[in-house]
């Protein structure tokens, strides 16, 4: 389905060639002024140079043209040549009830198939989630939402850390806590092996006490690598203590990620690729004479000439054999386009990781990894702050977990909906779930990836403002409206008949507009931003409109249509956005 702005374009494109001007003049946007018109069509200044006439002249000529059409109710030019462009009630009602028709509820959809790969999320096993993974999650979710919801294919993939040094560090811990369990013994028999009984408070304990007592204890240090390169290397004991540790960590990484609705399509790790993919990263990097040593360690030169800060040389592989994160994500590039075939890569990593793509992504394209039409892309993401504009801490000045921030919120959510007399009691824990979901993620995505934000906890939970609970709200308001008058079984409304009515109704079929530009920027803020405009333009409409108590008939109709309509839009975006709408509040 085509948006209002395409469609205008093409008409007043059509109009500028039937004037004997270039079709490329008739570009149509949204007006910044809706006090003066909808629409607006600046082309008639680009004309000016190109035919060497007045832009007024210009502008009245095609508002002529376009004033005769049936489906424009207003066409002017004003100023120095601006063109004002306002749509009749009719087609805006036609394009509303088209637009609800549409199983994509008007979101333009891909012009062709299109595979994208999400890398976020990215947590390391053996430690607990904590507020530090929280945007790679929300943010990476709303945007494999919105490339479905443009009719693209998304794979989401969590990329677990599950072989690293970590891994290394909690299996030394383990062995000098239990030197009694079978594991740990001499002739050691892999096919007795019956588990340890680990649990996921034991390992959120042992990880950090592990990684602290590294930098202070060489020794220990030195006992945690050499575990990690056996453990690389294929020691059956350490590699059947690090499946359990792989199944209680992602059992809880799971669980954490499930309150926050947010979930993958693959968990594949670092682990995942090591057999198969490393060896080939290697393979290709010394058929290609990529490679070199350098104080011990095996490198590629990525510098380029144009650079105007230091691109060091990416590390391959360490002095003592191992691999680094580098390594990992060049052979995870393999796969990928072995198995999946994208048409492009996004990474939803914070940007202080912008140095390291960098040099991925210039290893990748001088080996040939992956064709060169594949786009390689860094989605970089800044820190949720406390008060003090500095990284969110604990009251303690410690990370807080991530399952410690979602209680603190869920705690607050519950607070305010117990006090509620819409709601029945066995449903008001999942309410208060979801709206501590609505407030985290909201707060969150409102704001544009790239930027630091402050979590404001009384703030996200406003029930007025840019907050998920004002969207809840709405939708909870309108569920009640159709609650008592009935849920229309298509949008036929024939009439608009306030200006807060129209104005929804405009807002409503402009929710395609956007999806494109955000999909385009990717950028989910535009959706809080458009949903935010849609409610809050509603309930302009809803303090105008007094539809329970409305005698006419058909203006009941109307208006009852319209509260459908925009619940329905507003599903979808909380959808995309990943936030579950509540039945009342």
């Amino acid at each position: 389905m085509l948006t209002l702005t395409k469609i205008l374009t093409d008409k007043t494109a059509a109009a500028f060639e039937s004037c004997g001007y270039s079709a490329d003049l008739g570009a149509v946007t949204v007006s910044d002024r809706p006090d003066l018109c909808q629409f607006q069509c600046n082309g008639a200044f680009g004309g000016a140079k190109l035919y060497r006439k007045a832009p007024r002249m210009i502008a009245a000529e095609v508002a002529e043209k376009l004033a005769a059409d049936p489906d424009i109710a207003k066409a002017e030019a004003v100023g120095a040549g601006f063109i004002n462009i306002d749509l009749t009630d009719e087609y805006i009602l036609s394009y509303v009830s088209e637009m609800l028709a549409d199983e994509n509820v008007g979101i333009p959809q891909a012009e062709k198939p299109e595979t994208i790969v999400l890398d976020y999320g990215g947590p390391n096993v053996a430690k607990p989630l904590h507020i530090g993974h929280l945007r790679s999650a929300v943010i990476g979710e709303a945007l494999k939402r919105l490339v479905r919801a443009t009719g693209r294919t998304a794979i989401g993939d969590v990329h677990l850390g599950d072989w690293g040094l970590q891994i290394g560090l909690v299996i030394a811990e383990l062995k000098e806590r239990h030197p009694e369990w079978d594991c740990f013994k001499e002739g050691f028999d892999p096919a007795g092996f019956k588990g340890v009984g680990l649990t996921a408070d034991e390992l959120n304990e042992i990880y950090p006490f592990a990684s602290a007592r590294s930098k202070q204890d060489e020794d220990f240090k030195q006992k945690a690598k050499t575990v990690t390169f056996e453990l690389q290397n294929g020691d059956p004991a350490y590699n059947l203590l690090w499946q359990e540790i792989i199944r209680v960590s992602v059992a809880d990484i799971r669980k954490n990620y499930d309150a926050l609705n947010v979930d993958f399509d693959y968990w594949l790790g670092e682990s995942s690729i090591s057999d198969k993919y490393i060896p080939e990263l290697m393979k290709i990097l010394e058929e290609k004479k990529l490679m070199h040593e350098s104080d011990g360690a095996m490198v590629v030169d990525v510098a380029e000439e144009t650079d105007k800060i230091d691109i060091p040389p990416v590390i391959i592989q360490k002095t003592d054999g191992s691999y680094i994160y580098a390594t990992t994500d060049l052979a995870t590039i393999i796969q990928r386009n072995n198995e999946w075939h994208p048409d492009e890569i996004w990474y939803v990593v914070d940007n202080r990781q912008s140095l390291h793509f960098t040099q991925v992504f210039r290893c990748a394209r001088k080996a040939g990894l992956i064709p060169e039409n594949v786009k390689l892309e860094h989605l970089g993401f800044g820190t949720m702050n406390g008060a003090d504009g500095k990284p969110y801490k604990t009251r303690d000045g410690g990370v807080m977990r991530l399952e410690l921030l979602f209680g603190m919120v869920y705690d607050y959510a519950k607070g305010i909906v117990d006090k509620s007399t819409h709601s029945a009691e066995e449903d008001k824990a999942d309410i208060a779930r979801r709206v501590a979901v609505a407030a985290i993620k909201f707060g969150d995505l409102i704001n544009h990836r790239a930027k630091d934000y402050v979590f404001d906890l009384i703030k996200f939970m406003a029930a007025e403002g840019k907050t998920g609970s004002f969207l809840l709200y709405t939708v909870a308001r309108i569920n009640s409206i159709l609650n008592q008058n009935g849920v229309p079984e298509s949008f036929d409304s024939k009439a608009v008949y306030t200006d807060s009515e129209r104005a929804v109704l405009l807002k409503l079929a402009l929710s395609g507009e956007a999806y494109a530009m955000a999909y385009r920027e990717k950028a989910p803020n535009m959706i809080c931003e458009d949903a935010y405009r849609l409610a809050d333009c509603f309930a302009k409409f809803y303090h105008d409109c007094h539809i329970a108590n409305e005698p006419d008939a058909d203006k009941k109709k109307a208006w009852i249509n319209v509260c459908a309509a925009v619940k329905k839009v507003l599903e979808k975006q909380l959808d995309v956005l990943g936030i579950e709408t509540v039945e009342l509040f």
